[in-house]
């Protein structure tokens, strides 16, 4: 399942995703690994979407690779700022486990929060996305304490700006009809709503719940850029049976068989 190795800078893990299709190469510690999140994200995708998919803030490229692999008809730009784990990104491309898929993946290293004359010139241009998908940090400076000098702490991080800059930069990208798609927790959802306003429309929430019976703690959202549709709030899903950690069968198939949500893109 997962073969350690050491680099020059830190331990890093191969990590299979859906059952096998996708192979991940991560830090085994000191910054973000990913998980269930990235995996949900791209299972958001509907079936049969198709263009130029543009993954913002992409680390080691899970989310991406996971789209890239269940959706034939896309291809992907993995954006990320931090070069080494870009750099990881780009043996997950050379892993032979994921040739079906490696060729339609591109990487860009970019910050997503600098200005838009910043963006431009590192490659991230107006219109140039038919979809977007990210999993932006899920905290603000003053609700998580993490050393400064943590790799880790980025990932998890928003800055005093929150999440303006990220919604600034899928608007920018995103062509009029595009869709955006996140996943954020839950207590986040209103300040998710105030950055899409006046921006992306036809906007559904869908909740995950860890339990039938429990509250949600993330939400994806599905927006449409331009769109002048109203607000849905969708039936949304649950990741395990009852009061145990077993998986319902509709996550062991996101999971493990790369099966999509099923999920419709509006208009």
């Amino acid at each position: 399942m997962t073969e350690p190795r050491t680099s020059d800078e830190c331990d890093v893990t191969h990590d299979a995703f859906l059952g096998g299709q996708v192979y991940v190469h991560q830090p085994k510690r000191g910054r973000h690994r990913a998980g269930l999140d990235a995996v949900y994200l791209a299972a958001a995708l509907p079936d049969g979407t198709r263009g130029h998919v543009v993954d913002l803030g992409a680390g080691v490229g899970t989310a991406g690779f996971c789209a890239a692999a269940r959706l034939a008809d896309i291809s992907v730009t993995l954006v990320e700022i931090d070069p080494a784990v870009l750099r990881l990104a780009q043996e997950g491309l050379q892993d032979p486990h994921n040739a079906a898929f490696a060729k339609r993946v591109a990487l860009l290293e970019a910050d997503i929060t600098a200005k838009g004359n910043l963006r431009h010139a590192a490659g991230l241009k107006p219109s140039m996305a038919d979809h977007a998908i990210m999993n932006p940090p899920y905290y603000e400076a003053d609700r998580f304490r993490a050393s400064p000098k943590s790799a880790r702490a980025g990932a998890h991080m928003l800055d005093d700006r929150g999440l303006e800059p990220w919604a600034k930069t899928a608007t920018d990208i995103v062509k009029d009809g595009g869709s955006l798609t996140i996943i954020f927790r839950a207590d986040g959802l209103q300040e998710l709503l105030n950055v899409l306003q006046g921006r992306f429309g036809a906007i559904d929430v869908i909740p995950l719940r860890p339990r039938p019976d429990a509250a949600a703690t993330r939400v994806l959202i599905r927006a449409i850029r331009a769109s002048k549709a109203p607000l849905r709030l969708m039936p949304g899903f649950v990741l395990h049976e009852g009061g145990g950690s077993d998986f319902t069968p509709q996550s062991k198939g996101v999971m493990r068989d790369g099966k999509g949500l099923g999920l419709p893109l509006r208009r």
